[in-house]
Parts: C-alpha cells; sequence; structure tokens
C-alpha cells in the first residue's frame, strides 16, 4: 500500500448525484483533506448502455456545489490517467491477458440462454445460481469449434476452490468469505469492456488508492477484488465499508420512493444551501464527539476520523435537514437568500420575469420579512401568499377577532391615519399605530389584532409594520375599507 494517502470517488454517468453517492464522495473528501492525503475522482463509464447524456457533467457539477474539491480527474488531470474508464481499455487488456497467459482467467463461450437454463436447474434443486465452469478447462479443438460457430466468448476468472478470504473492514472489523458458494466471474465481457470488479481492481491498484470508503452493498464485491490482486501479486488498499441510509420507516432509502427527495440537484432547486447540506450529509453514518450538530466544512475537516463512522445505518433525518438548512438560511446574506427565493416567485407567476429596480428592491424585502422562516427558498411562495391575492380568506380564529365590539373604532382610526400618511415605510406606521391607540384607548391585542387580520386574514405573522410597509398604501387603504364595510 502507498504510504500517502490517497483515495477516490469513481461514479459511474448512469444518473444524477444521488444522496448516498455524495456521502460517499464527501466522506472520502473529508478523510483526504484531514490525512493531508489526496482526493480522486474517476468516472467509471464502462456500463455504455446505461450511460446518461450529461451525466457526467452533472455529478461533478454538484459535487462541486456542494463545496467538494478534487486533486485529480478528467478535468484536472493527474499523473495516474486518464480518469475516465473508457479510456483505460489497453490498461485493463495488458492485465487480462497476463491472467490468461497463467491460466488464472480463460474464455468462456456460453450463450445467455445457456447460463439462464443453468440458473432455472441450480435454483429448481434449492441451490444458490453459479456458474458452474463448464467452460473451465476447453481443448483448443473445442474453443475453436465455438468460434467456427460464431460464439464470442467474455473471459472468466478461475475463482480458487474453498478458499477464505479475510479482511479487516474500517468499519466494519474481520469479515471473511468463502469460495465454495462462489463461480467463476467475468472479468472481461463479450464486447471486449471490463466487468466492475476487474476494472476497480486494476485501476485502484493502478492509481495507487490507499483505502477504499464506500457503501455496504460493495461488500460482497471485496473478495472478487481481492482475488483479482491476489492473482496478479499487487497489495490491496484498506477498505471500508459505510452503513446504508435508510428512511424514518428504517427502510434501505430507494430512488423509488418519493417520500424523500433523494438527488443533490433537486435539492439546489429548491433552494437549499451547498454548505447545510454539506452538514447534513456529513452526519449521515458518522457522528463527532458530543452533541453538536452544526459544522462548517474546515471544522469537519479538522475532526473527521474513520473511527466515528457508525456501525448502524444512518436514518435520512428530513426534520434534522429542515433544522440545518434553517439555520443556515437564518445566518445568511439576505441578498444571497433573496437571489435564491425570487426566482420561485417569477416561477410562480406572482413576480414579473424581468424586475425593475423598485420591484426587485421589494422583493428582497419581501424575501428577508420571511428569512427566519425559509426552510428552503422554493418556501416563500407559499409564505408570502398574502401579498398577491386579491381577497382575503379568514381563519376560522381571525374571523372571531374581527367581530370584537372595537374593531370598527380601530379600523377607522387607522384607515384615517394611512390616508393621511405623506411616507410609508415601517418605521412610520409604527407611529400611526401608536396615534390610534391614544385616539381610541385600545393597546395590546385589542390593537394589533384587528389591523393585522383586517390586512393579513391571520393572527399571527411577521413583524406588523414591516408587513402593512410591504403591502403598500394602497392595497392597505383597500383592505380597511373592505373590513369596515363589511363589520
Amino acid at each position: 500500500m502507498a504510504d500517502e494517502i490517497r483515495v477516490r470517488y469513481a461514479p459511474s454517468p448512469t444518473g444524477h448525484l444521488h444522496i448516498g453517492n455524495a456521502r460517499t464522495a464527501l466522506f472520502n473528501y473529508l478523510y483526504a483533506r484531514n490525512k493531508g492525503g489526496k482526493f480522486i475522482i474517476r468516472i467509471e463509464d464502462t456500463d455504455v448502455k446505461r450511460n446518461i447524456a450529461g451525466g457526467e457533467e452533472s455529478q461533478l457539477k454538484y459535487l462541486k456545489w456542494l463545496g467538494i474539491e478534487w486533486d485529480e480527474s478528467i478535468d484536472v488531470g493527474g499523473e495516474y490517467g486518464p480518469y475516465r474508464q473508457t479510456e483505460r481499455l489497453d490498461l485493463y487488456r495488458v492485465h487480462w491477458q497476463d491472467l490468461l497467459d497463467r491460466g488464472l482467467a480463460y474464455r468462456c463461450y456460453c450463450t445467455e440462454e445457456e447460463l439462464e437454463a443453468e440458473r432455472e436447474e441450480q435454483m429448481a434443486r434449492g441451490e444458490t445460481p453459479r456458474y458452474s465452469g463448464k467452460h473451465r478447462d476447453l481443448s483448443e479443438e473445442q474453443r475453436l469449434a465455438f468460434e467456427a460457430e460464431g460464439r464470442v466468448a467474455s473471459i472468466r476468472f478461475r475463482v480458487p476452490e474453498d478458499r477464505t478470504y479475510t479482511f479487516d473492514d474500517i468499519v466494519k472489523g474481520n469479515i471473511s468469505f468463502n469460495t465454495k458458494e462462489m463461480g467463476d466471474f467475468v472479468i472481461v465481457k463479450k464486447d471486449g469492456i471490463p466487468t466492475y470488479n476487474f476494472a476497480v481492481a486494476v485501476d485502484d491498484y493502478l492509481m495507487k488508492i490507499s483505502h477504499v470508503l464506500r457503501g455496504e452493498d460493495h461488500i460482497s464485491n471485496t473478495p472478487r477484488q481481492l482475488m483479482i490482486y491476489e492473482a496478479l501479486g499487487w497489495e490491496p488498499p484498506l477498505f471500508g465499508h459505510m452503513t446504508l441510509i435508510v428512511g424514518e420507516n428504517h427502510k434501505k432509502l430507494s430512488k423509488r420512493d418519493e417520500s424523500v427527495i433523494q438527488f443533490i440537484e433537486q435539492y439546489d432547486g429548491l433552494g437549499y444551501l451547498p454548505e447545510a447540506m454539506f452538514n447534513f450529509i456529513s452526519l449521515l453514518g458518522w457522528s463527532p464527539e458530543g452533541e453538536e450538530e452544526i459544522y462548517s466544512q474546515e471544522e469537519l475537516i479538522r475532526i473527521f476520523t474513520s473511527d466515528r463512522l457508525s456501525k448502524s445505518p444512518a436514518v435520512f433525518d428530513t426534520n434534522k435537514l429542515a433544522h440545518l438548512n434553517n439555520h443556515y438560511i437564518k445566518n445568511a446574506d439576505p441578498k444571497r437568500i433573496a437571489a435564491l427565493a425570487i426566482p420561485h416567485l417569477q416561477q410562480a407567476g406572482r413576480l414579473p420575469a424581468e424586475l425593475n429596480e423598485e420591484e426587485q428592491a421589494w422583493a428582497e424585502s419581501l424575501v428577508a420579512l420571511y428569512q427566519e422562516q425559509l426552510v428552503s427558498a422554493s418556501d416563500i411562495v407559499g409564505l408570502s401568499e398574502l401579498f398577491f391575492r386579491s381577497d382575503l380568506e379568514l381563519e376560522a380564529e381571525a374571523a372571531q377577532v374581527l367581530a370584537e365590539d372595537t374593531v370598527p373604532v380601530v379600523l377607522s382610526a387607522f384607515l384615517a391615519k394611512i390616508e393621511g400618511a405623506s411616507e410609508f415605510n415601517a418605521a412610520h406606521i409604527a407611529v400611526l399605530i401608536k396615534e390610534v391607540q391614544k385616539e381610541t384607548g385600545n393597546k395590546g391585542k385589542a390593537l394589533f389584532m384587528p389591523i393585522r387580520v383586517a390586512l393579513t386574514g391571520q393572527t399571527h405573522g411577521r413583524d406588523l409594520n414591516a408587513t402593512i410597509a410591504l403591502l403598500g398604501q394602497n392595497r392597505v387603504i383597500e383592505r380597511l375599507k373592505s373590513q369596515i364595510k363589511g363589520a
């Protein structure tokens, strides 16, 4: 194993950045930075049929959005490239040919139909399906006969019989596998493309990867990769398998589960902050000492250690994510939050696509009014609805407020003040309400509640003076007159 700490995240461009993959990247990044090592991104694109247009770009874009930086990859280069698997085929060919030459791998001419029939027969007998090894020891004559039929061979690795492979997992401790239930596995498909387990072992060795931190769904791949390392005479890296991420129902997070937003792109679209997502994801299967949950990236790099990786499934707690993102939004620059929130108001048709200077200032003030309440920037649409309604819907409690005997006096006095106001801002509105208090003798709830309900339809809300100022003088006059008329 190399002296330098070198870890990697190796996405397939078959989809967008999922929360589980983002965690793998983030933990590798934190581990590398904590140890003063290197973080590498390698694109594993050999499953050509499943690759999607823009998948590679999307992965990198949202890793950068999260605040993750890398030392080597397709975009920054490095001395161990290429960093895209389909550009490394010549490297793989050297090593699979070596295995063939030494009899540690062989050509298999079985058709898919033959393999499927074999699997069905084994299952009917109650056996674990595995390749029987029927083409393990073909003669040259048999091999040539298959090729004369037009059959194309895959290459299978010759699995040692009744061998136990053991590795000390960074997270889970000692793990052992026996080869009794393992069939010879394919290392090169019929199209000449190496399979995952072969390519990843070759890549990790040639790129001098020292530690492989990945999800526990890869545990079953590890013995196959250890066999490749052994056959090629290489020392394997250290492996660590992180526990699954489960939903609040404690079932494995499924991409089909629509109760949890699972792609980083979606969180960006909703107006979550990358530093909140970084903080949240870092706590999915890793825990610092103490009870604190709010950490900057710099703090996480400083305190991240592999011995704090959890042995229990990580629960995706949507309430914790909401709490964290709200914390970061509350403490963010209002202009930054406005820039995230205003497009949502525009998409909802609440604001014009192009804002003039006055409209921009008003929109920024509106977002600032609700900033402390936002879980995501997109929440502004629902929270600010009262500013865009032509009519008010009164909550039941609000209707009771307007039924009080003193309400008409308070609203009429306030209407007169508003109609005569020469300036209209929060500070001046506070002065006007104070004057209404003196004139009518109403104070506290008897003063503020009728005004709030008449103008917003709600008994609770944001700062009343700021709300009134944002509603604007004309709309305030209109709503007051409507409520006085209906009283």
